[in-house]
């Protein structure tokens, strides 16, 4: 994924390329980031011109958009709160107990149970919580992805150097050109369909680095809805948080 520095923040960008284009059209979405949509032909040199030339409207524009996406308030961790996991709703119940020392959490039967220490303050039980959630979120996402990986890098003919979940504030996933591919651990919140979508269109610049009409009719061809399921990450990407 190309990248430039302006100033102290690095602008990470996708670029797709169309054959009826004849100037370059930037657009910033939420946790989607930066695409240029530029005319075949164009070189990386020019794309960097304008980028840099636009880079104080194209960093306010994420801003805005950062600050105008709802998202839910955040999660209080209390008995009945609902947590997604494949796109299903898992009611948490907590527990207080004496002689415990710090917060423990599992599945169980369908249920999140929380352990929590019996004199812990609210603020000190959210702060643990939120750190074992996103815990189990990745331990478990990553045996799921396990086999959806398998499933796809032989359909797609791609073999990745690393895949992983992480923490990723502003996008869904990242393919690095040395063949790693970084994931937000919060797509383990999505239906599984969704997963499949994310994972596919990070696969994909393996194939077809930059987002040509190439690299959209390749994805196409493995998941031939990927625009509805785009669309249900973008109207429901901004729910999927803890905090």
């Amino acid at each position: 994924m190309p990248t430039f520095q302006y100033g102290t923040t690095a602008i990470e960008y996708d670029i797709e390329y169309a054959d009826d284009k004849k100037d370059v059209s930037i657009i910033v979405e939420w946790m989607e980031g930066i695409r240029l949509i530029a005319p075949k032909g164009i070189t990386d040199k020019q794309l960097e011109g304008i980028v840099q030339k636009k880079a104080p409207t194209i960093l306010q524009k994420l801003k805005e958009v950062n600050e105008i996406t709802e998202a839910p308030l955040p999660k209080e961790f209390v008995s009945g709160e609902k947590f997604a996991y494949l796109g299903r709703n898992y009611r948490l119940k907590v527990y207080r107990k004496n002689r415990l020392e710090k917060v423990q959490l599992a599945f169980v039967r369908g249920k999140f149970i929380a352990n929590v220490p019996s004199g812990i303050d609210e603020y000190e039980k959210r702060h643990q919580l939120v750190k074992l959630f996103k815990t189990w979120y990745i331990e478990h996402g990553k045996v799921k992805l396990k086999s959806r990986l398998k499933l796809y890098c032989s359909k797609m003919g791609v073999n990745p150097n690393d895949v992983q979940l992480k923490e990723q504030r502003m996008r869904w996933g990242t393919c690095t050109s040395d063949g790693n591919v970084y994931l937000n651990w919060r797509i383990i919140m999505c239906p599984m369909p969704i997963v499949d979508y994310v994972l596919v269109h990070e696969l994909a610049p393996l194939k077809y680095m930059n987002h040509s009409n190439d690299y959209w009719n390749f994805v196409r061809s493995i998941l031939p809805d990927y625009e509805r399921r785009k669309e249900w990450l973008r109207i429901n990407g901004p729910t999927l948080t803890l905090e």
